[in-house]
């Protein structure tokens, strides 16, 4: 019996370690404007559309809450809460995560 609950525990695993790896689509709604992000844990890295633009920003090192970058734009997030610097300059602020 504890070879086949074994089996099931570590199978359990590996289905939660999969699911954590899969891009997530993110919905802010920042102010009125609607912003979607992928979020690709493997990659280290998130997708988004801005000014009809497609952005693909690397994971940086950041004291606090998670930063992206590509050298101009930057996508901060801490929680429930993200804005959008474009060189070093706010551009979109307010962004709040919409859950469900």
């Amino acid at each position: 019996m504890l070879p086949g609950l074994a089996l099931i525990l570590l199978s359990g695993c590996s289905y939660f370690q999969h699911e954590q790896q899969t891009p997530q689509t993110l919905h802010y709604t920042c102010g009125t404007l609607p912003l979607t992000v992928v979020q690709d844990n493997v990659r280290q890295e998130v997708s988004m559309i801005l000014d009809g633009t497609p952005l693909t920003l690397k994971q940086q090192i950041a004291a606090s809450g998670t930063r992206y970058s590509d050298g101009n734009y930057v996508f901060w997030s801490k929680g429930d809460e993200a804005f959008i610097e474009r060189n070093d300059k706010v551009i979109i602020n307010d962004c709040r995560l919409n859950h469900g």
